[in-house]
């Protein structure tokens, strides 16, 4: 019973991770980002030619393969230009940007429609899945669109729809040009003495803190060693504590006066000593050598 109750809670942790990959995966996290209407003198596509584009933004964490996909302009033909599968660039990455170009020339490739844009009255725009029933996003880009001036939304994937006076194709639609920060010090600290105190108490305080923790760990380290050094003459005395006897004593004495009588009568091994042997008669002039053999009869 244990073992079933097991199998079923990981196959509906299975189930839970492959519906939250697919979640991850699905095309309704693209938006329209950014249009631009007339393009006179802005960016170029990779022909070379200046035209009006649509800008898609991915704004899930995960990647999107947009290939199946449709774009329109009209709302009564949901499936105008399907987006070509079986291109690597459809799969857009997390919180990126992908680019099509309205030039009325799908033959060029993946990202050339087979629509343009209409600079004199609004364009309605719509993204369908493939399905070519599910509606994505749509958006309506108002009449009057002014030349190199794009129509976006102010926050990439979010905010309300302006138009952009600095024109991001491919990029975020909010880019900052300058430090905040630094702005701020320039309007409310432009002598620097602000900065300079501030960055002086830092140091000041930071020195402190060091001088601190340096002082502490000294005196901790006296501490300890205060501790061994006590623990160490305790140990001393327990093992030193009782006086020895007498007969000890005795012995060690008695050892040595042997010891040291031993010594004084060694000789030692590296003398070489010749002592005069005394003789009663010398083996050179003796007799015995010099009788010859007696005679015979």
């Amino acid at each position: 019973m244990n073992g079933n109750r097991k199998g079923t809670g990981i196959a509906l942790l299975l189930i839970c991770i492959c519906v939250f990959a697919a979640q991850g995966q699905r095309t309704g996290s693209m938006r329209f980002n950014e249009i631009l209407v007339v393009n006179e003198s802005n960016f170029v596509d990779d022909y070379g030619v200046r035209n009006g584009w649509i800008e898609l933004f991915n704004t899930s964490w995960g990647t999107v393969n947009i290939g199946g996909c449709f774009l329109t302009n009209d709302r009564n033909n949901p499936r105008k230009y399907m987006i070509p599968k079986g291109d690597v660039l459809t799969k857009i990455p997390p919180r990126q940007h992908v680019l099509f170009w309205t030039d009325e020339m799908a033959a060029r490739g993946t990202f050339h429609v087979n629509f343009n844009l209409d600079p004199s009255g609004e364009n309605y725009l719509a993204l369908y899945d493939s399905d070519g029933k599910t509606l994505i996003d749509e958006t309506v880009v108002p009449a009057g669109q002014r030349a190199d001036i794009s129509h976006g939304l102010t926050v990439d994937g979010a905010g309300q729809w302006e138009n952009l006076a600095k024109v991001t194709p491919s990029s975020n639609n909010k880019i900052l040009d300058t430090n905040e920060k630094i702005e701020n010090f320039r309007q409310n600290d432009a002598w620097g003495v602000g900065m300079t105190v501030t960055a002086m108490a830092v140091v000041f305080i930071g020195l402190m803190l060091l001088y601190f923790s340096f002082k502490y760990i000294g005196l901790t380290a006296i501490k300890s060693s205060r501790r061994r050094s006590m623990k160490a003459s305790e140990n001393s005395e327990v093992k030193h504590g009782e006086p020895e006897s007498g007969e000890v004593f005795a012995a060690i004495a008695a050892a040595l006066y042997e010891v040291t009588e031993e010594d004084v009568h060694d000789l030692e091994n590296t003398i070489l000593t010749i002592r005069k042997v005394a003789r009663h008669y010398s083996p050179w002039n003796s007799k015995i050598y010099g009788l010859r053999e007696p005679l015979r009869k």
